[in-house]
Protein backbone atom coordinates (compact mmCIF):
# COMPACT_ATOMS: atom_id res chain seq x y z
CA UNK A 1 0.00 0.00 0.00
CA UNK A 2 1.23 3.49 -0.86
CA UNK A 3 0.54 6.14 1.79
CA UNK A 4 1.27 9.86 1.67
CA UNK A 5 2.26 11.51 4.95
CA UNK A 6 1.74 15.23 5.46
CA UNK A 7 3.17 17.57 8.07
CA UNK A 8 0.78 20.51 7.70
CA UNK A 9 1.84 24.10 8.27
CA UNK A 10 0.40 27.45 7.27
CA UNK A 11 3.56 28.42 5.35
CA UNK A 12 5.00 25.07 4.28
CA UNK A 13 3.98 21.44 4.11
CA UNK A 14 6.24 18.43 4.51
CA UNK A 15 5.55 15.35 2.42
CA UNK A 16 6.71 11.77 2.90
CA UNK A 17 5.83 8.48 1.26
CA UNK A 18 5.38 4.97 2.62
CA UNK A 19 5.52 2.20 0.06
CA UNK A 20 5.33 -1.41 1.17
CA UNK A 21 6.21 -0.36 4.73
CA UNK A 22 9.32 1.62 3.72
CA UNK A 23 9.03 5.30 4.71
CA UNK A 24 11.04 8.12 3.17
CA UNK A 25 10.87 11.92 3.30
CA UNK A 26 9.83 13.31 -0.06
CA UNK A 27 9.97 17.10 -0.13
CA UNK A 28 8.69 20.35 1.34
CA UNK A 29 6.27 22.53 -0.60
CA UNK A 30 4.97 26.02 0.05
CA UNK A 31 1.41 26.19 1.33
CA UNK A 32 -0.10 28.23 -1.49
CA UNK A 33 -3.03 28.30 -3.87
CA UNK A 34 -1.29 25.49 -5.82
CA UNK A 35 -0.85 23.12 -2.86
CA UNK A 36 -3.98 21.03 -3.34
CA UNK A 37 -3.30 20.63 -7.05
CA UNK A 38 0.32 19.59 -6.38
CA UNK A 39 -0.77 16.98 -3.84
CA UNK A 40 -3.56 15.69 -6.10
CA UNK A 41 -1.09 15.21 -8.96
CA UNK A 42 1.41 13.51 -6.64
CA UNK A 43 -1.28 11.11 -5.40
CA UNK A 44 -2.20 10.15 -8.96
CA UNK A 45 1.42 9.77 -10.11
CA UNK A 46 2.37 7.61 -7.13
CA UNK A 47 -0.93 5.67 -6.93
CA UNK A 48 -1.45 6.77 -3.34
CA UNK A 49 -4.18 4.84 -1.54
CA UNK A 50 -4.37 6.77 1.74
CA UNK A 51 -3.23 10.07 3.23
CA UNK A 52 -2.04 10.50 6.82
CA UNK A 53 -2.07 14.06 8.13
CA UNK A 54 -0.24 15.11 11.26
CA UNK A 55 -2.57 16.24 14.02
CA UNK A 56 -1.46 18.69 16.64
CA UNK A 57 -3.51 19.98 19.52
CA UNK A 58 -2.72 23.62 18.91
CA UNK A 59 -4.22 26.53 17.03
CA UNK A 60 -3.31 24.91 13.67
CA UNK A 61 -5.71 22.01 14.06
CA UNK A 62 -8.83 23.77 12.69
CA UNK A 63 -6.83 24.69 9.56
CA UNK A 64 -5.47 21.14 9.23
CA UNK A 65 -8.95 19.70 9.68
CA UNK A 66 -10.33 21.93 6.93
CA UNK A 67 -7.36 21.08 4.70
CA UNK A 68 -8.02 17.35 5.29
CA UNK A 69 -11.67 17.63 4.25
CA UNK A 70 -10.80 19.48 1.04
CA UNK A 71 -7.96 17.05 0.31
CA UNK A 72 -10.28 14.09 0.77
CA UNK A 73 -12.74 15.56 -1.74
CA UNK A 74 -10.08 16.55 -4.29
CA UNK A 75 -8.04 13.33 -4.17
CA UNK A 76 -10.93 10.93 -3.54
CA UNK A 77 -8.79 9.23 -0.89
CA UNK A 78 -9.29 8.55 2.80
CA UNK A 79 -7.48 11.02 5.06
CA UNK A 80 -6.64 9.98 8.60
CA UNK A 81 -4.98 11.91 11.41
CA UNK A 82 -1.91 10.85 13.35
CA UNK A 83 -0.59 12.64 16.43
CA UNK A 84 2.44 14.72 15.50
CA UNK A 85 3.49 15.87 18.96
CA UNK A 86 7.24 16.62 19.00
CA UNK A 87 7.86 15.28 15.48
CA UNK A 88 9.71 18.43 14.42
CA UNK A 89 12.06 18.16 17.41
CA UNK A 90 12.57 14.45 16.69
CA UNK A 91 13.22 15.21 13.02
CA UNK A 92 15.87 17.79 13.88
CA UNK A 93 17.54 15.40 16.34
CA UNK A 94 17.55 12.62 13.74
CA UNK A 95 19.15 14.87 11.11
CA UNK A 96 21.78 16.10 13.58
CA UNK A 97 22.61 12.48 14.43
CA UNK A 98 22.99 11.76 10.71
CA UNK A 99 25.36 14.73 10.38
CA UNK A 100 23.12 16.85 8.18
CA UNK A 101 24.12 20.50 7.83
CA UNK A 102 21.98 23.20 9.43
CA UNK A 103 20.77 24.58 6.07
CA UNK A 104 19.67 21.10 4.95
CA UNK A 105 17.91 20.55 8.27
CA UNK A 106 16.00 23.81 7.94
CA UNK A 107 14.95 22.99 4.37
CA UNK A 108 13.94 19.39 5.05
CA UNK A 109 12.70 19.24 8.64
CA UNK A 110 9.05 19.22 7.57
CA UNK A 111 9.57 16.33 5.14
CA UNK A 112 11.39 14.35 7.83
CA UNK A 113 8.58 15.22 10.26
CA UNK A 114 6.08 13.85 7.74
CA UNK A 115 8.13 10.64 7.56
CA UNK A 116 8.06 10.35 11.36
CA UNK A 117 4.29 10.85 11.34
CA UNK A 118 4.00 7.99 8.84
CA UNK A 119 6.32 5.75 10.87
CA UNK A 120 4.19 6.32 13.97
CA UNK A 121 1.01 5.59 12.02
CA UNK A 122 2.42 2.37 10.57
CA UNK A 123 3.72 1.21 13.95
CA UNK A 124 0.31 1.80 15.54
CA UNK A 125 -1.57 0.10 12.73
CA UNK A 126 0.72 -2.86 12.01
Amino acid sequence: MTILGIDFGLKKIGLAMAEDGFVSPLRVIANSSQTLEQITILCKERSVQKIILGRSDNKLFPFAESFARILEERCHLPVEFQDETLTTNDAIERMITLGKKRKFRQEQEDAVSAALILEEYLAKNA
